[in-house]
């Protein structure tokens, strides 16, 4: 039996913690600081009224807990959307509600200055103050579980809204502009069927690692569709130049390996359901992982690009499988299977979706495998990586 790297967990009950999604900055650029977030309830959906607390974590003072500030725009998939901001050693950003509006604030952790920021983002650029992000209004009326509760979508008896999209947001001035409308995306012809009668909405959005560029998934369900069809696309920071990268309705967990190229799960007809590597701008692409990552997952490259960073869903025995793979070897290495109870399914599910420090020594998931409940936890891998 192959010998497990060390865990431990960074958060403690009573209460709840966790982080959330895999593609969002958890650690500081020191590696000493992580993220999370605090809820004292589980296995519902989120009410307007229910609030978070957004803290940090202390890796190197026996894994003390700090609290930041809270939250009341979240959901169990992608909390607030609480992150380090690229290339800050100080600043945290998450979204919040005020009212009748959804809010982000940029928070100096080192001062406790908190500014907010008249409109919520999604992701960050790593070269200029600006964020984009989905309407979230319309993601909760399409997915609930992925948007937020609080404010109901002004749209929703709309196909494809003119005024609903991808907003940019200036981190400094406040401003924010709507840059790719639904109704425009829709128009994009789809070679695989006829998309007029469905009902269309944006979500998962990410920047390139140079901030050049961004994808966003367009998704959307039919009158009959039971599921949702998507396909993946990229945009200038300003929403021009628009590319379809993946156009065969089954885009899944997706990630830059570099500005210019993107691993994804998705269907293609080449190999059918498996991981792509897309490169933007082109139509070429390739399979990754064939034979061995055949699940999908929620994947991201460690620094250097040697090691993908992956988990799959759970098995028939309720185990997620944590794992690193081997770019060059094609060879997995098991980081451990952590036991999901069946009570965590559905929208409130705990996917662990790991994410790396920095430095790529360290792993953090989110689990409830120790029994109490929804916590977070640290994997030294460092043996395995050097």
């Amino acid at each position: 039996m192959e010998k497990l790297p060390p865990i431990r967990a960074i958060t403690k009950g009573p209460k709840f913690h966790w982080f959330a999604y895999y593609d969002k900055l958890q650690f500081d650029p020191t590696c000493r600081y992580a993220l999370g977030m605090e809820v004292d309830f589980q296995h519902r959906s989120p009410e307007p009224d229910d609030i978070i607390k957004v803290g940090i974590i202390d890796l190197e003072d026996d894994d003390k807990w700090t609290e930041l500030g809270e939250s009341r725009s979240w959901c169990w998939q992608q909390g607030c959307m609480l992150q380090w901001r690229p290339g800050s050693k100080t600043d945290v950003m998450w979204n919040d509600r005020q009212g009748d509006k959804f809010v982000s604030y940029l928070m100096d952790v080192k001062t406790g200055k908190k500014r907010m920021i008249p409109h919520p983002f999604y992701t960050l650029s790593s070269s200029e103050p600006i964020g984009v992000a989905p309407d979230f209004r319309r993601v909760n009326d399409m997915r609930p579980g992925y948007g937020y509760a609080g404010l109901p979508d002004p749209y929703t008896d709309e196909l494809a809204p003119k005024d609903s999209g991808v907003f940019r947001v200036n981190l400094e001035t406040g401003e924010q502009e709507l840059i790719i409308s639904i109704a425009d995306v829709a128009k994009i012809p789809f070679p695989h069927g006829d998309l007029s009668k469905s009902k269309h909405y944006f979500n998962h959005l990410l920047f390139s690692p140079d901030g050049s560029r961004f994808i966003f998934l367009h998704r959307w369900r039919g009158v009959e569709q039971r599921g949702f069809g998507t396909r993946m696309l990229t945009a200038k920071p300003d929403g021009s130049d628009i590319h379809v990268v993946d156009d065969y309705g089954h885009t899944s967990h997706f990630i830059w390996r570099d500005p210019d190229h993107i691993l994804a799960w998705a269907s293609h007809p080449s190999h059918g359901n498996a991981f792509y590597l897309y490169e933007d701008g082109t139509r070429n692409v390739e399979v990754v992982g064939k034979g061995v990552m055949t699940q999908n997952g929620h994947c991201t490259y460690l620094p250097g690009n040697k090691w993908i960073l992956n988990d799959t869903y759970p098995s028939k025995e309720r185990e997620q499988e944590v794992y690193l793979y081997n770019v060059e070897t094609n060879k997995k290495v098991s980081l451990g299977k952590f036991h999901t109870p069946p009570e965590y399914s559905g929208e409130w599910r705990c996917d662990t979706h790991p994410r790396f420090s920095p430095d790529g020594n360290s792993v953090t998931i989110d689990s409830p495998h120790g029994g109490n409940g929804r916590q977070i936890y640290l994997i030294d891998i460092s043996d395995i990586v050097n």
